[in-house]
Order: structure tokens, then C-alpha cells, then sequence
């Protein structure tokens, strides 16, 4: 029988050697402030070591439990990405670059609901939304704009973007390419789960089967163009907004992956191509312990699912990979700065959890789009942990606490029951055509909030310890003359075009979006080029595909 000590061993003979050539630590010797050496690593003792190596083995092996790489922050921290975006691309492009300025490492970019649901700035639907939830992309000159001075070859963009993120994708490319940037070097991620926009956020455009044929059209083009782009980023983020707990989080999420999984193989796609560009986004809720369990967990059961299930054989088809967001429904406008102490221990949940990318919201958020102010003390609420509070300095550190390791196993099995239950559905899409995991979620989300009204869950500064004080805090306003502006320079891109290219390339579209096995991606990226608008494409998308009409269920 292996020892624990031989299977340490071997790992740091291999995949922690290969690593470390690679990506030398932060630092030759890390210690506490107190002069203490911190280990890299912790591990239980040599009697433990068969229990230890199934459940947890090593970082940057499987089963993933303690993280995706050997060494974790001891190499390099987390990106640091600050979701942002309103108004138009002139003004974000703005606040990205004063981000930048600040030690960002990474965009994160929230666009407008006409622009996620497909609509031009012009369209008589985005009247009064134009710039207000997130930045206005009409066409390629927005996208040239937003991301003006920001080196596509050194910054990872990240884009909240779903039903159109196919051409928002090819955007990127374009501006790449114009940057003299292919987009093979492209680093970034598209959210692209549109599962998710069925079951809890609402922003689709196009029915299931279509929607689908558009992600794994993705990751066909991804896996050859753009080897470094992840390609969708799964999100449990929003299934927690609309209130589930955190085993459905896991559970749902992991089954949307499944889903996805299923859709590419069954495209003809091959498991080891496309995997390793999967990603996650989850939420780093309150409940600290529960959440470094979840991600733990997560990771573990991924692994499993991909090898087992899927046959995957490339160590990085069977790594969860995952983004995290602070929880923004456990803001309170109520005393808003209160928020800067749940974010900081969400965050650090996050870190401790694996999470290989953050953003932290920012504590005025529930009253309005965060000011520059709000949005630097978020950012430095991430730097702080990760350059002083030592959290970083030695990977999973919480690992072999009893009641850290009874949780991740305890999620994992609950998780494990879920994605059983909707298996024998159908599978995701399914499950949620026929509303099972709604109405889980909205049962979660009662339960939640009649413990907060009987104030069996405390909400400070809500519930209990509240105050007459009145918030002075400063808010951003999104002017109206925004919309204006946008609708002026769509206007100007449209006249300056050749009206008989556009019609072409929009036919040619038409074209391909009829034959079911026809490639969309490289059209995209050709019509963008000609400045046909988001618009214009999704319009025809949409004559050819039709549109979603959800169910209602009692």
C-alpha cells in the first residue's frame, strides 16, 4: 500500500516539479509575522493516508478537492476582476482603465439589457434602458471604444454576456485582431449559460435546442481559434441570487454543466478538446465555513462526473476552474458600509475555497452603481487579503478540520442526490422545461426569507441593530443622455457602412443559421468586421430560431 509520504512524494516529483519550473512561488521562504515557516502544504498523517488520497489527495491532482494547481497563490494570486459597466463604452472604457490604475488584473464587463437580450441601442424595446445595468455595445465601434488602451495580450476580459455571446466574442476578436493581437492569444472568458437564463436570471433570447447550437458552435471554433478563451463561464452565481442554498448552487450548476457536457459530445466534439475551456462561476455567500466547503466540494464532484462519466482523460478536462462573485443579494441598503465587512469575509471565503478569479462587490450596490470610491475599497479589500493577511500563503488551508471536511463531504453527497433526481428527468434542460429546479429554488428562497422576517436568520442592521440614521452616502447616476449619445453614434456607424455588404453578410447568415450544420462563429466575426450591428445579427437569429416563451408553472 502507498504511504501518504511516498504519494507526496511522487506528486512533488511530478506535478509539483513541472509547476514550479514553470511558475516560480511569490517567494523562496513564506512565514507568519511572528516568523514561522508556512508550509505549502498540510497533510494528515501516514495512517490516514487511503481515506486522505481518495477524498483529498494533492493540489493540482485528483480528485481537485484542495485546488487546480500544485501550488496555488504561493505562485501567483487570483485575478482580480472588478465587474463594472454603464452608460456608454466611453465612459466605461473609463472606469476599466482607472481599475487598471489601481492593481486590477483583470476586466470583468456588465453590459446594458438591450445589448444582453439583443437589441440595439435604437430598438423601441431598449427606450429608457440604454446604459443603465451595464455598458451599451450596439457594434464594433463600441467595442473598439470600451476597449481603447487596454492591451488585449497582457488583460483577460471577462463578459457577462449569454444569449448573444457569440457576437460579443467575435467583437473581441475583432479589436484583437485590429490590435494586432490573434485571437489564439486571447485571454477572457464569455459566461454563455444560457441554462441558467431559463432557470433564474431571464435574460435569453432563442429557445433551448437553438441556444444550444450556438455554445457548442463556440466551443468547436474556441477549441481551434482560441485555445486560451474560456468558453462559457457555468453559472451557479444566479441560481443563489434567485435564493437557492448552497448544495442546490453546486448541484444545479453542475448539472447545467452536465448538460453542456452531453450537447458538445453529442455535436461531435471530443471531451479532451473542448473541456479543458470550461469554467464556473459561483457566489461566495455569509455562511463562511459552508462556503469554503461548497467550493471544495464542487471541485471534487466536477472531477469525478468528467472522468467517470464523460471518459475525460486530460487532467485539465476534469479541473473546475471557477470565478467568484461576493453574494450581492446579502446587501443591505440599510447601513451600507456594513457591507464592507460581509464582502471581506465572502472574499475571503472565495480565496480559501480555490477560486481562481474575484470580484468584490462594493458596499453602496444596493442602492445604485458603485461610485470610484465603493469600487476601491472593494478592490483593496481583495489586495489586502491577499498581501496581508497571509491566507494565501499556503494552499487549502483548512483542510483536515472535521467539521471543514464533514461539510465538503456532506454537500458533495447532497449535490450528488440532486443531480441523480434530475437525471432521471431528462437532464437539465428537462428539468427545467419542466420547472423541477424552479420551484426548488423558490421554495429555498421562502424558507430563507420567513426566517429573516421571524428573524431566525439575523440580518444586522436589517432585522436587528437597526438605526434611524439616514445613508448620506454619494450614488452614481447614469444620465440620460446616455441613450442619446448611443442612438447618435449607431446612427453615424450605420451611415458610414456599405448598405449591399451588410444585407449580404446578413443573408449569409440567414443562410447558415437555417442549415443546423452550418458553423455560425466565423460569419460573426466576418459581419462585425463590417460593423453589422449585435442588432442586426440577433434580428435575424431571431426570424430564423424564434423566440422563448417560458412556461408557467403553479
Amino acid at each position: 500500500m502507498t504511504t501518504l509520504s511516498q504519494a507526496r512524494q511522487q506528486w512533488a516529483d511530478t506535478n509539483l516539479k513541472k509547476t514550479l519550473d514553470r511558475f516560480p512561488e511569490r517567494r523562496a521562504e513564506f512565514e507568519t509575522s511572528s516568523a514561522i515557516p508556512v508550509e505549502r502544504l498540510y497533510t494528515p498523517a501516514d495512517e490516514l493516508a487511503g481515506d486522505y488520497l481518495d477524498r483529498l489527495g494533492f493540489p493540482g491532482a485528483y480528485p481537485y478537492t484542495r485546488g487546480v494547481q500544485p501550488t496555488m497563490y504561493r505562485g501567483r494570486f487570483w485575478t482580480m476582476r472588478q465587474y463594472a459597466g454603464f452608460g456608454t463604452a466611453v465612459e466605461s472604457n473609463k472606469r476599466y482603465r482607472y481599475l487598471l490604475e489601481q492593481g486590477q488584473t483583470g476586466l470583468s464587463v456588465a453590459f446594458d439589457l438591450p445589448t444582453q437580450i439583443g437589441y440595439d441601442a435604437d430598438h423601441a424595446l431598449a427606450l429608457g434602458e440604454v446604459g443603465k445595468v451595464g455598458v451599451a455595445i450596439s457594434s464594433l465601434a463600441d467595442m473598439e471604444t470600451l476597449l481603447d488602451q487596454i492591451p488585449l495580450n497582457k488583460v483577460s476580459v471577462s463578459m457577462t454576456i449569454n444569449a448573444p455571446a457569440a457576437v460579443l466574442l467575435s467583437m473581441v476578436i475583432a479589436v484583437g485582431r485590429k490590435q494586432g493581437v490573434p485571437a489564439s492569444e486571447l485571454r477572457g472568458t464569455i459566461q454563455n449559460d444560457i441554462l441558467k437564463e431559463y432557470l433564474a436570471r431571464g435574460t435569453y433570447i432563442f429557445p433551448p435546442a437553438p441556444s444550444m447550437r450556438l455554445i457548442t458552435d463556440i466551443f468547436r471554433y474556441c477549441a481551434v481559434e482560441a485555445p486560451n478563451w474560456n468558453t462559457i463561464s457555468i453559472s451557479g452565481y444566479h441560481i443563489r441570487e434567485a435564493g437557492s442554498t448552497a448544495v442546490q448552487e453546486v448541484a444545479f450548476t453542475l448539472a447545467d454543466g452536465i448538460e453542456y457536457v452531453k450537447a458538445a459530445i453529442s455535436a461531435g466534439l471530443d471531451v479532451d478538446n473542448f473541456a479543458p475551456q470550461l469554467s464556473f462561476f459561483f457566489n461566495a455567500h455569509n455562511n463562511f465555513l459552508e462556503e469554503v466547503a461548497k467550493f471544495r466540494a464542487a471541485r471534487r464532484l466536477w472531477a469525478r462526473i468528467m472522468r467517470d462519466r464523460f471518459g475525460a482523460k486530460k487532467p485539465a478536462s476534469m479541473q473546475l476552474r471557477f470565478h467568484t462573485q461576493t453574494g450581492g443579494s446579502t446587501l443591505t441598503a440599510q447601513q451600507p458600509e456594513n457591507n464592507i465587512i460581509r464582502v471581506t469575509m465572502q472574499a475571503l471565503a472565495a480565496v480559501l475555497g480555490g477560486t481562481q478569479s474575484l470580484h468584490t462587490n462594493s458596499m453602496d450596490e444596493a442602492l445604485a452603481l458603485p461610485t470610484e470610491k465603493a469600487v476601491q475599497i472593494a478592490l483593496r479589500t481583495q489586495q489586502v487579503i491577499a498581501y496581508e493577511s497571509g491566507a494565501a500563503d499556503s494552499v487549502d488551508p483548512l483542510a483536515g478540520s472535521y467539521f471543514v471536511e464533514a461539510l465538503t463531504d456532506e454537500i458533495e453527497q447532497r449535490a450528488e442526490e440532486y443531480i441523480t433526481k434530475i437525471d432521471s428527468l431528462g437532464g437539465a434542460r428537462v428539468a427545467i422545461e419542466q420547472g423541477y429546479m424552479q420551484r426548488e429554488i423558490q421554495d429555498a428562497a421562502y424558507r430563507a426569507q420567513m426566517a429573516i422576517e421571524r428573524q431566525e436568520q439575523v440580518v444586522v442592521g436589517v432585522n436587528r441593530f437597526a438605526t434611524d440614521e439616514q445613508s448620506e452616502a454619494e450614488l452614481l447616476r447614469v444620465d440620460a443622455s446616455a441613450q442619446l449619445e448611443q442612438i447618435e453614434r449607431l446612427k453615424q456607424v450605420k451611415a458610414s457602412r456599405d448598405p449591399a455588404q451588410v444585407a449580404a453578410l446578413l443573408a449569409r447568415i440567414e443562410q447558415a443559421a437555417e442549415d443546423p450544420d452550418a458553423a455560425l462563429m466565423p460569419l460573426f466575426v466576418e459581419a462585425v468586421e463590417q460593423y453589422v450591428t449585435l442588432g442586426e445579427i440577433c434580428g435575424v437569429l431571431r426570424g430564423v430560431f424564434g423566440e422563448y416563451q417560458p412556461d408557467v408553472w403553479v
